[in-house]
C-alpha cells in the first residue's frame, strides 16, 4: 500500500518532500530592440525600492520623457556586449552557467532532493514563474539567494519583497528562508582576493586598484541602509587579503542616476583625477557585481577606461566579476549548505 491508497478519490497529486534553492539576480532584456528595453526599463525604474519618489511625481517623467530616449541608448549598449550566439544578455548566459555549477555541487551531497533554479528581478524568468515551478516540483521549503555579496534596499530588499508577493499568488505556500548578506564570507573574500592576483601574476600590480561598486542615493546611507558600510567592508578585506597598502585600493561608486547626490567618490571622476594626478595604471575590480553585466561590460571597460586614458592614464585593466569561476561556485555552495542546516 501507497500513500496514494489513503487519498480520496479525485484527489489532485501533489508532489512533496523537496527543498527548492532559488537563486536571485538582477535582471535583463529579453531584447536590446525598442519595446522589450523599455518594458524591463519600465519595471527597473517603477521598483518604489529602486526609485522612491511619489508615484504621482515620477511616473509621468518616467513614462513621458525618460521611456521615450533611454530604450534606445540602453539597447545601443546592451548590443556592444549581446550574446548573439544565445540571443541573451551577458547576465542570462552566466547567471545560468553558475545555477548548473551549482545545481552539480549540491547534486553531489544531496541528489534530487535538492532542486535548484534561478529567477530575475526585472524581465525572465520571472521570480513568480520559478516559485511556481519549484512547488510544483514538489518543493515544501525553498530557499531564497539573492545574488548580492553586500545589502542594500535597491538590491536584496527588492528582490526578497519579489519573491514574498511570488507567494501571495498561491493556495500552496511553502516555508522560505533568505539568504543575508556574505560580504566577509571567507570563501568569497578569498575567491575575490584570487581573482585579483590572478590578473596580475607574473608582472606587477597597479599603482591603484579601484573597487567600484554600484551606487546609490546618499541619503539612503541616513534612512538605514548599510549598503556603504558593507562596501568599505569587502575592500578592506580584499586589501588585507591580497596584503596591499591602504592607499592601493580605492572604494568608488558607479551608475548614478538623476541629480540628486549618490554615493562618492563616483568611479568616472575618480580614475580621471588619478590620471591627472599622476597615476598611470589602474585595476578596476567589481565586487558588487556577481556576474558580469552591462555596468561591468560596458560601463566600467567602456565610459570609465575612456576617462581614465582621455584624463593621461597609460594602463587599463579590468577584473572580470566572479561568475562561474570554480572558487566562486564552491563559495556559493558552501553558503547555501550553511542555510539548509536543520532542513536537510
Amino acid at each position: 500500500m501507497t500513500a496514494r491508497d489513503h487519498l480520496p478519490a479525485g484527489h489532485p497529486d501533489a508532489r512533496h518532500g523537496r527543498i527548492g534553492v532559488l537563486i536571485g539576480n538582477l535582471g535583463t532584456p529579453d531584447s536590446p530592440d525598442y519595446w522589450p528595453m523599455r518594458r524591463y526599463l519600465s519595471q527597473f525604474l517603477s521598483d518604489k525600492r529602486v526609485v522612491d519618489y511619489p508615484a504621482w511625481k515620477w511616473q509621468p517623467i518616467l513614462q513621458l520623457i525618460i521611456l521615450t530616449r533611454r530604450p534606445r541608448a540602453s539597447g545601443a549598449n546592451y548590443r556592444l556586449i549581446w550574446n548573439e550566439e544565445r540571443n541573451e544578455s551577458p547576465l542570462l548566459t552566466i547567471t545560468r552557467a553558475q545555477t548548473e555549477a551549482i545545481r552539480a555541487a549540491l547534486s553531489a551531497d544531496y541528489g534530487d532532493r535538492v532542486l535548484v533554479d534561478f529567477c530575475m528581478r526585472y524581465g525572465n524568468p520571472s521570480t513568480a514563474s520559478r516559485v511556481r515551478a519549484l512547488i510544483e516540483a514538489g518543493c515544501d521549503r525553498i530557499l531564497f539567494f539573492p545574488l548580492y555579496p553586500q545589502y542594500s534596499s535597491a538590491t536584496t530588499a527588492t528582490a526578497n519583497d519579489e519573491l514574498f508577493r511570488a507567494l501571495m499568488q498561491g493556495k500552496r505556500q511553502p516555508a522560505v528562508r533568505t539568504v543575508g548578506p556574505y560580504l566577509d564570507d571567507p570563501a568569497y573574500v578569498a575567491a575575490l582576493t584570487a581573482s585579483v592576483e590572478r590578473a596580475f601574476e607574473g608582472r606587477d600590480p597597479p599603482e591603484r586598484l579601484i573597487c567600484s561598486y554600484h551606487g546609490l542615493p546618499e541619503r539612503f546611507l541616513g534612512e538605514g541602509d548599510p549598503y556603504h558600510c558593507h562596501c568599505l567592508k569587502t575592500t578592506r578585506l580584499l586589501r588585507e587579503g591580497l596584503g596591499w597598502s591602504g592607499e592601493q585600493v580605492v572604494t568608488t561608486f558607479q551608475s548614478r542616476f538623476g541629480r540628486e547626490e549618490w554615493l562618492k567618490p563616483y568611479t568616472v571622476e575618480e580614475v580621471a583625477r588619478l590620471a591627472r594626478a599622476g597615476v598611470r595604471r589602474i585595476a578596476v575590480v567589481a565586487p558588487a557585481f556577481a556576474a558580469d553585466c552591462i555596468e561591468t561590460l560596458e560601463e566600467i571597460r567602456g565610459e570609465i577606461r575612456h576617462a581614465f586614458e582621455a584624463a593621461g592614464g597609460e594602463e587599463f585593466t579590468y577584473i572580470p566579476c566572479l561568475n562561474d569561476d570554480a572558487a566562486h561556485v564552491a563559495a556559493l555552495a558552501g553558503i547555501i549548505r550553511s542555510n539548509l542546516a536543520g532542513w536537510i
